[in-house]
């Protein structure tokens, strides 16, 4: 048997944006498709869906209509499908319990120290579920050193990056990085720092692409 392609994937993404949490679902699924045939080295890099966020966050209904001019009757259709969107992958959105939204710079400094501790996949995706599952406020320090800690991250050197502020220059750098290269909507997931698939793509065509990448590689 042919060993498997190893392939690179950025996964640009916010841990309170619902479609990364479905794409990343959607992703995870494919690549279990694919087992043998590829494999990922997968990094997450940081992307704030509202940068000028304030500490205390916001109501998810007025902020939901302040940007986007949602009615309450939108709002309610696009949380169902939602749901079931994360249903039908094994991702729970409890979407009663979220009821703020919140500035996640300090969540993007603490993926990016897991990265360097080889925890990234786990403290991310503990990240997605704290929030939309559980409804926790994910910029505060106490939950996310927590959080760290649950996914076998040391609790008090999580809590030390966090009031010292640091990876911060370098989480502004990516940013900065991914928005010159045009990303402007999450998730964006690039496939050996050239092929794209942008939004919550279902699992058959993050595979189809995944294969013909690895083909051409």
């Amino acid at each position: 048997m042919a060993n498997s392609t190893p392939l690179k994937i950025d996964f640009v993404s916010d841990v309170v944006c619902p479609w990364c949490a479905i794409g990343l679902k959607s992703l995870q699924q494919a690549l279990q498709q694919l087992n043998g045939e590829v494999s990922a080295e997968l990094h997450f890099q940081p992307f704030e869906l509202n940068p000028q966020m304030a500490p205390e966050g916001e109501n998810v209904a007025e902020h939901l209509a302040h940007k986007y001019g949602s009615t309450p009757d939108q709002m309610a259709k696009n949380r169902e499908g939602i749901r079931q969107r994360g249903a039908s992958l094994g991702f729970i959105f409890n979407m009663d319990k979220r009821d703020r939204i919140y500035n996640t710079f300090d969540a993007h400094r603490l993926l990016h120290w897991a990265e360097l501790q080889g925890k990234q996949l786990a403290l991310k995706t503990a990240l997605l579920e704290a929030y939309f599952s559980h409804g926790e406020d994910v910029s505060s320090h106490q939950v996310l050193a927590r959080i760290a800690g649950e996914v076998g991250l040391d609790t008090a050197e999580a809590a030390k990056v966090l009031a010292e502020d640091r990876y911060a220059q370098d989480v502004r750098e990516r940013e900065q990085f991914y928005q010159h290269q045009g990303v402007r909507a999450v998730p964006s997931v690039i496939i050996n720092d050239k092929y794209l698939v942008q939004g919550g793509q279902p699992p058959e065509v993050f595979a189809q692409t995944l294969r013909q990448v690895a083909a051409e590689a």
